[in-house]
């Protein structure tokens, strides 16, 4: 079957918006009632399509059917099945609505990281949007058919409005998850969590050492903290995971800190690339090698096929390592398959499709005051969501739509990088060290030569 065939085209033309196909595809998965007599005729189509596209990527329907049930899962299939009746087949998809946005809800934040990208302070800045500019903001976001919302900040936790936007978006069938140094997480915050609709809770813990994690937070007593609010969340029925920035001031100690991750009985490990920006531009000698770099997804995908963690990584060599692994399967910043062995296909078919480094593909930031940007380590404005609208930015901002086509990548000899639709290298790195988003990422194996000529080694 090609996409979009004539058919399905008509089935968007009569359901019109996300949220309608949405409810579609639950009366497919058999989590809505249908509406009548065209209910019933769409239901024919859908199953093709769903069942072509389960072929495609390698795995049967019912398989692909049971993540339907899921709202957030119906609503990034949407996406998908609007970006192909636009653009059709693309390399990688065109997407209608990025399956995540990442909400920097606030700039103010009780710690002092060395690294921050945002530069937070205790005071935040100015230009912070009103909760009615903010609700306005999630509105766009529903109503374009986004799956998951991460707050992010500084702090979010830190912000009243964060309670009301959270609920409405997690009311609204988005997965919503918090990105928190996690000092703020007492037993009631949690519970208070949990009773908002909040999927997932992400706690910075940067060293199984205390000291450690003190000092590149910059606050005394913060790991601490976070310790005791991952606990707390996890009392509560949270499902939590822990964010490692990885540098050389941690990286050797990383087994120490699985263990530490398994004694707290986290769900999950998330391994984010350093990138040095915003505060993080001072430090920039800790970066890691291409080889330190290497070795530690190595170590990340054995944390998750040996100790039972699941385990994620920002940087996009990490589906590299994760196919190539001896039990195969793919992780990535924010999908994990792990049925390689039934679906020796599915790993390659899926990480073609989503196209690696998600900067613009499957992914976009909101700052504080509205402003979008294709990552939140990328510090360039291409819109502001409430002057321009998301949808228009997303699917007209002549950066993202540079970033869209690996073709000019530079990545590999002259461009040639083999993987650049499995991975891409990290956009932000490629702009932070060399102000071009189509530079080669630095942090490559591939492109051990051009680490060396910064000079770091």
């Amino acid at each position: 079957m090609t996409f979009p065939h004539k058919i399905l085209k008509a089935i968007v033309k009569k359901h019109g918006s996300p949220k309608k196909l949405v409810r579609l595809l639950g009366v497919y998965a058999g989590v809505e009632n249908p509406r009548g007599f065209m209910d019933w005729m769409a239901l024919a189509t859908v199953s093709k399509f769903v069942s072509s596209l389960a072929s495609k990527i390698g795995v049967d329907e019912e398989y692909l059917k049971s993540y339907l049930r899921e709202e957030y899962m119906r609503r990034g299939l949407v996406s998908l099945i609007l970006g192909l009746t636009l653009y059709g087949r693309t390399r990688p998809q065109r997407i209608y609505a990025p399956f995540m946005i990442v909400w920097d809800f606030t700039k103010t934040c009780n710690l002092r990281c060395q690294h921050c990208y945002a530069s937070a302070t205790s005071q935040g800045m100015g230009g912070e949007l009103s909760l009615e500019g903010k609700l306005e903001v999630l509105t766009q976001i529903d109503e374009a058919g986004v799956s998951i919302l991460a707050f992010s900040g500084g702090e979010p936790l830190l912000s009243r409005d964060f309670w009301v936007v959270a609920e409405k978006a997690s009311r609204s069938g988005i997965f919503v998850s918090v990105a928190t140094n996690g000092t703020l997480i007492s037993r009631s915050v949690a519970r208070r969590l949990k009773e908002a609709g909040v999927r997932y809770v992400e706690v910075s813990v940067d060293s199984p050492y205390p000291e450690v994690h003190d000092k590149f937070r910059g606050v005394k007593g913060a790991w601490d903290g976070a310790v005791r609010g991952i606990k707390n969340a996890k009392a509560e029925g949270l499902n939590v995971g822990i964010a490692i920035t990885v540098t050389r001031l941690n990286h050797e100690d990383v087994g120490e800190l699985f263990n530490l991750a398994r004694e707290l009985k986290v769900d999950t490990i998330v391994a984010f690339n350093f990138i040095p920006t915003g505060r993080g531009k001072s430090i920039a000698s800790v970066d890691l090698s291409p080889y330190e770099r290497y070795e530690f997804l190595k170590k990340l995908y054995k944390a998750w096929r040996e100790l039972g963690l699941q385990a994620y990584s920002t940087s996009p060599f990490y589906s590299l390592i994760t196919i190539g692994g001896e039990r195969g399967g793919l992780a990535s910043h924010f999908l994990l398959f792990d049925e390689a062995e039934k679906y020796p296909v599915a790993p390659i078919a899926i990480a073609e499709l989503i196209g690696g480094c998600g900067a613009g593909i499957t992914y976009m930031a909101i700052d504080h005051d509205g402003d979008a940007q294709p990552c939140v380590f990328i510090p360039v404005k291409v819109g502001n969501v409430l002057k321009h609208g998301l949808l228009n930015i997303w699917h007209n901002s002549p950066l993202l739509n540079e970033l869209r086509n690996r073709e000019n990548s530079k990545c590999g000899p002259k461009g040639s990088c083999t993987f650049k639709y499995i991975c891409g290298g990290c956009r932000a790195r490629a702009y932070a060290y060399f102000g071009d988003f189509k530079a080669p990422d630095p942090g490559c194996p591939f492109n051990i030569n051009v680490w060396r000529e910064i000079n770091f080694n």
